[in-house]
């Protein structure tokens, strides 16, 4: 025990002044990390999660519907990917709801939230292979972060919605659930004019249960 001692004494005279200043950045790190998260929680803005939202109109309503819910990092598996997704959902606008990504990049992103959603529905994929009775439609995903309206949270959100229901949308604004979805159908008549301007901010899926 005294050899322990010594050790851990002796290791501390030649670096204490390393340790002291690893525990000061550590304690710097928690402070900064800490009154980020107090800011983020107070604004409401949860811009490290992804949100996978299902957009349909079911018998004159518009419908909205989380597919799934992650950390960034557990969709884009990169910090460098993680942050520019944070820094990009920070700057949309009301005129432009999807992320101001590079058009060289935008696929890369996309296609991480892709692997994502198939993977839920992996099953029909298998079932189709099978032979055995699936529904197959083609959807949308687009990323935006929506800053105008009425929002109760604001995060990155993964636009899915059916190719052929952005391709026509209804002229009208549908019935909806909550106020506050009016955000949602201007965003989604936003996406209809940019799918034509802007394709690279789109990737479509097959969807398969």
């Amino acid at each position: 025990m005294e050899q322990i001692l010594e050790a851990i004494t002796e290791w501390l005279h030649d670096n204490w002044i390393k340790f002291l200043t690893g525990l000061f950045i550590m304690a710097v790190g928690w402070f900064f990390g800490q009154r980020r998260a107090r800011a983020s929680w107070k604004k409401k803005e949860f811009l490290d999660r992804l949100n996978v939202s299902l957009n349909s109109i079911d018998d004159g309503t518009l419908l909205i519907r989380t597919v799934l819910e992650k950390s960034c990092k557990d969709v884009f598996l990169n910090d460098v990917a993680v942050a520019a997704i944070r820094d990009s959902s920070g700057n949309t606008s009301e005129g432009d709801p999807t992320l101001p990504l590079p058009e060289s990049e935008y696929w890369y992103y996309l296609n991480s939230v892709l692997n994502e959603v198939a993977e839920q529905f992996s099953e029909g994929q298998l079932r189709r292979d099978m032979g055995l009775p699936v529904t197959v439609r083609r959807y949308l995903i687009c990323l935006t972060s929506e800053c105008a309206g009425e929002l109760k949270t604001r995060k990155v959100r993964a636009m899915l919605i059916q190719s052929t229901l952005l391709d026509a949308l209804p002229e009208e604004q549908p019935k909806l659930e909550n106020p506050h979805h009016t955000t949602r159908w201007d965003t989604l008549q936003k996406l209809a004019k940019l799918r034509k301007s802007s394709p690279y901010r789109f990737l479509e899926i097959e969807i398969c249960i």
